[in-house]
């Protein structure tokens, strides 16, 4: 009876182990890569890109600081914000700084723009069009 007990107490292990890779592939991977994509986003950040922040404030960027970024939203007013509160830049259909064939998304005002949040393979599969209700 203790050869039966201690091969079901390693097969909880083995279950155990097997659970904490799962959790790992499915939760804590995928946010690591959308923090890197999150910071090189900011990285690339300058003055003149036009931006989303993360209050859905659109503006563009007349200065930045090493913490901060100083947003023009209107002519003649600016709003200093957190640089991690940037959710996206927004770019001109034309622009191609990298040599991908991604297609941002594009809103009901025909804008495109780049989030840090969206998925390379996610296929298209989420939609921010809202239904009439």
């Amino acid at each position: 009876m203790i050869v039966g007990a201690s091969s079901s107490g390693s097969g909880f292990f083995l279950i155990i182990i097997v659970a904490f890779l799962l959790l790992w592939l499915i939760v804590v991977r995928p946010q690591r890569k959308r923090q890197t994509k999150q910071q090189q986003l900011l990285s690339e950040l300058r003055v003149g890109d036009e931006v989303l922040t993360a209050g859905g404030i659109y503006g563009t960027v007349s200065r930045l600081d090493e913490d901060q970024v100083t947003v023009e939203i209107a002519p003649k007013i600016e709003v200093r914000v957190a640089r991690r509160a940037i959710a996206g830049i927004t770019r001109e259909p034309d622009e191609e700084e990298s040599g991908e064939a991604e297609e941002p998304e594009e809103d009901e005002s025909g804008e495109r723009w780049q989030s840090a949040f969206d998925e390379k393979d996610s296929g298209g599969a989420a939609s921010n069009e809202e239904k009439p209700g």
